[in-house]
């Protein structure tokens, strides 16, 4: 009986981290924490992106401490993620393209001319056709530059921290892809 009893304390114990270590999006679950470059980043918060009422894909956003100010966290030098859980077989490869090449162009009113070759840089890393269950991390690693990684596999990336700027402002800018996630990935809701 003592060994039963320790064996469902340990299970209980197991089960409520397991639980803890996890954020829900509608049906998708997030991990709490994300390591990149060797740093562990916290979700500060997340939702999902709905375009025409149906949902996308659920984004989080991964700093090293919690922070709602929009401003500070685009223009930081410090590495930083945001995870995309691709929810949606409307997400295509050019729909993907598309959003972010206006996504900068929002991100920047419309100021692109010094970031034109690297975001064609980074739209090119996206090769393979989208798929649902896809994970796509957008990190920016201090020291590298503006990483995008699908499925856990570096697929490229791009230098200087005005791109990383002009990037992390397409969620949660002043011009946002969807001011609802926006406000959830700042913790807002």
């Amino acid at each position: 009986m003592k060994k039963f009893s320790l064996l469902f304390i340990l299970l209980v114990i197991v089960g409520t981290t397991q639980t803890q270590a996890q954020f829900k999006v509608e049906d998708v679950t997030l991990p709490n924490t994300v390591t990149f470059s060797g740093e562990d980043l916290t979700i500060n918060g997340a939702g999902m992106r709905e375009k025409f009422f149906f949902d996308i894909y659920a984004g989080g956003l991964y700093l090293k401490k919690k922070n709602t100010q929009a401003n500070s966290i685009a223009a930081a030098d410090e590495t930083m993620a945001i995870k995309l859980h691709i929810v949606s077989g409307m997400m295509s490869r050019s729909k993907m393209e598309s959003a972010l090449r206006d996504g900068f162009k929002k991100s920047t009113k419309g100021n692109t001319s010094s970031l034109d070759e690297r975001i064609n840089t980074f739209v090119g890393f996206i090769k393979e056709e989208i798929e649902e269950g896809q994970i796509y991390d957008i990190v920016y690693e201090q020291g590298k530059g503006s990483v995008i990684y699908k499925d856990g596999v570096e697929k490229g990336y791009v230098e200087g921290l005005d791109f990383k700027k002009a990037l992390f402002n397409i969620w949660i800018g002043d011009n946002p892809a969807d001011k609802d996630l926006k406000n959830e990935m700042l913790g807002a809701f």
